[in-house]
């Protein structure tokens, strides 16, 4: 995950890109509800940088380093 992430929503591809994931597990993330939360703009999903930050923080906890 770099450093800084863009001062703009994310699209899905995007955020796959970012997590180095296929674009049909964010979809599959979204309709099971366990990936991070993302918002609909008229019939686009977006994703905030802030909330994708948060979700891959919330995945790590508990994780050994």
């Amino acid at each position: 995950m770099p450093q800084s992430l863009p001062d703009r929503y994310l699209t899905p591809v995007d955020v796959a890109e970012l997590l180095g994931v296929p674009i049909e597990t964010i979809y599959q993330w979204r309709r099971k509800r366990t990936g991070p939360r993302g918002f609909r703009v008229g019939r686009h999903v977006r994703f905030d940088p802030n909330d994708i930050r948060a979700w891959v923080e919330s995945q790590m906890e508990g994780v050994a380093a």
